[in-house]
């Protein structure tokens, strides 16, 4: 009864948000796996259980290569953004950290894409990336034009080489100013008394921020990379919005979309369990970390 009495009031308090989670996070999350081992292919529902047939005919089976061909795309999206968005972010900080003028303005500036809508910068962004070159050349292609720069023109997305690549611009554009919020306030954190002693020392600028400022940022960085690269994952609405559905830019999440226009519910399931693993594979050893930090502290 004490234990009731203890644990009851704040279990009664959480029991709602409990319930939603179990229902629509845990609950569809395992309706999923179910309909990802049946053969439940169009509207008429399952007939039975199949094991993981539905996971090795993705790999071996599918039409063109085409979920192998949009895991190679998301890895390659994946990449380019994680390392434009961090060394962009990361510039801003130190900028911003140095104590420019103005510095509440191009905090402003670097943090507004975030507040646009994926699927509003993705239609700007398909303007200026638009592929046509000379005299119809829009977007990045006419600006280039016009500054005689034409062999700098690009076919941008639909470049079968490196069209995907060039996906992750619009995504760096919107999301390295987060980035930089999260250094900003991590240089902000770092103790004064870290860097007076630095100086004292006869430390030069190199090895200040070598040997004593960035590995404060460790923790801050690496929440960055996790926070980014579960995004990017995920990542639909905005490539969408640039390219549709395009054999040259498909990842998983577009290719889930189409699956289920078809009504092929077990592929599209077993495509959804699928990127759920690669999202946890990154997230998972993340929170074990964070757990483990916070116990040694």
């Amino acid at each position: 009864m004490r234990k009731l009495r203890h644990w009851g009031p704040g279990l009664l308090l959480l029991s709602p948000s409990l319930i939603l989670l179990a229902v629509f996070v845990y609950g569809l999350i395992a309706w999923t796996t179910k309909v990802s081992v049946s053969d439940e292919h169009n509207a008429l529902g399952s007939k039975g259980f199949v094991g993981l047939e539905n996971y090795t005919k993705l790999f071996t089976e599918d039409i063109n290569d085409r979920f192998t061909h949009s895991l190679k795309n998301l890895a390659i999206f994946t990449v380019v953004f994680l390392v434009g968005a961090m060394f962009f972010g990361l510039l801003w900080a130190l900028i911003l950290e140095r104590g420019i003028k103005a510095e509440g303005f191009f905090r402003t500036v670097y943090l507004f894409p975030m507040a646009v809508s994926f699927v509003a910068s993705g239609v700007v962004w398909r303007w200026l990336m638009n592929p046509n070159k000379g005299e119809n050349a829009g977007g990045l292609n006419a600006v280039l034009g016009g500054l005689g720069l034409d062999s700098l023109q690009s076919t941008w997305w639909t470049n079968p080489n490196w069209g995907m690549a060039s996906m992750a611009i619009p995504a760096m554009w919107q999301l390295a100013g987060y980035v930089m919020a999260l250094f900003l306030a991590g240089f902000r954190g770092i103790p004064a008394e870290l860097r007076e002693a630095a100086a004292m020392d006869g430390a030069s600028t190199y090895r200040l921020y070598r040997n004593v400022i960035f590995p404060q940022l460790t923790p801050v960085a690496l929440s960055a990379l996790i926070i980014l690269g579960h995004m990017s994952m995920k990542m639909f609405d905005l490539i969408m919005s640039v390219s549709g559905p395009q054999w040259l830019t498909e990842v998983p999440a577009i290719y889930v979309w189409q699956t289920l226009l078809t009504s092929d519910y077990a592929k599209a399931a077993a495509i959804s369990i699928i990127l759920l693993l690669l999202v946890a594979v990154v997230i998972v050893p993340y929170l074990i970390y964070t757990n483990r930090a916070e116990k040694n502290a």
